[in-house]
């Protein structure tokens, strides 16, 4: 994960997927999906859903979203001075 990627205010998203089974219709599956996406619109996990609409044939059912910051302004501070211990 970029640290430089987060800074610009990428989240950790991780979505939770039930589709239904192409051979079972009845049947729903669960696959899970993680990368950095931007909250709240998330356009990769967009990106994403369409790549699966198109190109795979399990329909999708449900979709849960989590988000999580990982680097929050209070935790990450630019310093000005260096200190070096021999």
């Amino acid at each position: 994960m970029s640290l430089e990627r987060q800074l610009r205010g990428y989240r950790l998203t991780t979505a939770e997927i039930l589709y239904r089974r192409p051979d079972h219709p009845s049947l729903l599956q669960e696959y899970i999906w993680q990368d950095l996406d931007i909250a709240p619109r998330f356009p990769v996990l967009t990106r994403f859903l369409c790549f699966w609409e198109r190109n795979l044939e399990g329909r999708l059912h449900m979709v849960r979203v989590a988000s999580a910051e990982l680097v929050r302004p209070a935790e990450f501070r630019w310093t000005s001075g260096l200190l070096r211990l021999h």
